[in-house]
């Protein structure tokens, strides 16, 4: 990271309690179609204000474009609006599945026969995600297998925030956030304990945690970035399967995906820096190749490359 770089941490939330209890009572009130034209004027405000998400989303919309030829012209203001209209817009689909009002029924689940397999053999596994798209219609799964339970690792001050609404909202969640800076013994042992008990953790795999230095530089995008390698870690000291998940909107409608990565995450004391450079990349191309699909549900608006 540069001098100048600043952290993704340090730029701080922009959906806290009342903007959530805000968006989710005007949507009971006036539904989503007007709602959808009400996020316009907060889509405008927060572009104005905000010029380093404004820089971020063109900076990435335009290695997209490079890379995959996807977007379909070179990124301008049309892009970058359309592409903060489409985070305004999971933000309000994270608050109808965490509160159980989303249209479940009308979600695609990729892979579920992975997580179904692991189910029935009453094993856990970790899934790394990325800031892509909405990631808690993982609750889709949830709603249509009762066995399986979620815990979320966020590196934010902000986890006991949003427990008290996940249960507010939804009293029967099977989704827990679990506050870490970095996963030391106690977190291992207890992560050991819920996957050894069936539980599957979710990790994120494209932001690096405020207090880790172990990243590996691997091409996304047609360039190097730096992606933390912890999940990788976690994986080998669990001795459990590793799964990728990932949401993204295909002709308007959510598809939730998960992929194997490894039965086993091995990484050997003697070449453990190629080991997971080698994890890494294997999970960015992946995340890679669903962003093709959907190229505007990329939600890292800070420099990501720096």
């Amino acid at each position: 990271m540069t001098a100048t770089a600043i952290h993704w941490a340090r730029i701080g939330e922009s959906t806290f309690a009342a903007g959530i209890w805000f968006l989710y009572g005007v949507h009971r009130v006036v539904g989503r179609r007007l709602l959808r034209a009400l996020l316009w004027p907060v889509v405008l405000f927060y572009a104005a204000t905000q010029p380093r998400a404004r820089r971020a989303s063109l900076d990435y919309l335009a290695r997209m474009q490079a890379a995959h030829g996807v977007i379909g012209a070179q990124p301008g203001t049309l892009h970058w609006l359309r592409h903060l209209m489409s985070f305004a817009e999971t933000l309000l689909d994270k608050l109808l599945a965490t509160s159980g009002r989303y249209a479940f029924a009308e979600v695609k689940l990729e892979g579920q026969e992975q997580v179904d397999a692991l189910l029935a053999q009453g094993r856990g596994a970790l899934l790394v995600t990325a800031h892509i798209g909405c990631l808690e219609l993982c609750q889709a799964l949830a709603n249509r297998l009762p066995g399986l339970r979620l815990t979320v690792l966020v590196h934010t001050r902000h986890a006991e925030r949003f427990n008290a609404i996940l249960k507010r909202l939804n009293p029967a969640s099977q989704v827990t956030l679990l506050q870490v800076t970095e996963v030391d013994a106690s977190t291992a042992v207890e992560l050991e304990r819920r996957v050894q008990a069936g539980e599957f953790v979710a990790i994120a795999g494209d932001r690096v945690p405020v207090a880790s230095a172990r990243t590996a530089t691997v091409p996304f995008l047609g360039a190097p970035a730096k992606f933390p390698v912890g999940a990788y870690v976690l994986a080998s000291l669990l001795a459990c399967p590793l799964l990728m998940l990932g949401c993204v909107r295909e002709n308007g409608r959510h598809v939730v995906r998960f992929e194997l990565l490894g039965e086993r995450v091995l990484v050997p004391r003697a070449g453990r820096d190629a080991a997971l450079q080698q994890w890494t990349e294997q999970f960015v191309r992946r995340m890679e190749a669903l962003l093709v699909r959907a190229p505007y549900d990329w939600f890292n608006f800070y420099p990501f490359w720096a």
